[in-house]
C-alpha cells in the first residue's frame, strides 16, 4: 500500500545493527570498491563537528530524509522546522543500500539553494556524542555527506537555534546533478538494494513529512510519476 494508510514497514537500520557495524559490513559483502571514512576519521569528523556547535547545550539534528521515518537515536523532542539555503534533492546514486552496481538507485540529500522544511531532533548534551555516533556510523560512511551547523527556524524557537545538517558532498563521487522528475521517478521505480526499494525509501518520506504537517510538493509530483511507472 502506498497511501496514507500505509503500514509500518520494518527497518533494517536499527539502533543495534548500526552499533554492530552493519553499514560498513553491507559494503565489505558487496564487494564494490567504495571509499570508506575510517573509525578513526569518523570520530574526529564528530568531534570537529560538536566543537563548532554554536552555542552550548542540547544539540538539535536536521532530518530531512530517512532520519524522520527511522531515526533509530534516543531524542528528548521533534518538532518540524524550516532551513535556508539548502533543498532536498535526489543528489547521491546508491549502488548497494538502495541498488545495485548494475543499477543503482537514488537517496536524498541536501544541495545548496533554496530551502527545505523537515524534522529537528532536539537531543541531551550528555547523550550527544554516543547518540551522534550512531548517527555518524549511518551517514558518514563514505564522505559523500558534509555536516554543518544550519540555523533552524520554527513558531517556538529562539532565533539563534542551529542544528546539525547533512549536506551533499559535490566532489563525492556518486553525487548526482538534479535530473529531471521524470528521470528521478524512472529509477526510483525499479531501484532496489540491500535496504529495500527506492520506492520504499521514497513513500516513508512522504508520510513521515506528512505526519509533522509537510507536504513536499516535488516529492509528491515524482510520486505520480513513480505509481505511473509502477501501474
Amino acid at each position: 500500500m502506498e497511501g496514507p494508510a500505509a503500514p509500518k514497514r520494518s527497518h533494517r537500520l536499527t539502533r543495534e545493527a548500526l552499533r554492530d557495524g552493519f553499514v560498513h559490513e553491507m559494503i565489505a559483502r558487496s564487494g564494490i570498491n567504495l571509499p570508506v571514512l575510517s573509525d578513526a576519521e569518523r570520530h574526529a569528523s564528530l568531534q570537529a563537528t560538536l566543537a563548532t556547535q554554536p552555542a552550548p547545550g542540547d544539540v538539535w539534528l536536521f532530518g530531512y530524509g530517512s532520519l524522520i521515518w527511522n531515526p533509530a537515536f534516543h531524542h528528548v523532542e521533534q518538532k518540524p522546522v524550516l532551513i535556508r539555503g539548502w533543498h532536498r534533492e535526489f543528489c547521491l546514486s546508491t549502488p548497494i543500500g538502495r541498488g545495485t552496481p548494475e543499477a543503482p538507485g537514488l537517496v536524498l540529500g541536501l544541495d545548496r539553494g533554496g530551502s527545505c522544511r523537515g524534522v529537528a531532533f532536539r537531543i541531551a548534551r550528555a547523550e550527544a556524542e554516543a547518540e551522534l555516533e550512531l548517527v555518524w556510523r549511518r551517514e558518514m560512511v563514505t564522505g559523500a555527506y558534509v555536516p554543518r551547523w544550519v540555523r533552524l527556524h520554527g513558531p517556538d524557537l529562539p532565533e539563534d537555534t542551529f542544528g546539525i545538517a547533512f549536506t551533499i558532498n559535490r566532489k563525492a563521487p556518486n553525487y548526482v546533478r538534479s535530473a529531471s522528475e521524470a528521470d528521478t521517478a524512472r529509477v526510483i521505480a525499479t531501484a532496489c538494494g540491500a535496504l529495500g526499494s527506492c520506492r520504499d525509501y521514497l513513500f516513508d518520506t512522504i508520510h513521515g513529512l506528512e505526519g509533522f504537517g509537510i507536504h513536499d510538493h516535488h516529492l509528491n509530483r515524482i510520486a505520480r510519476q513513480v505509481r505511473v511507472h509502477r501501474s
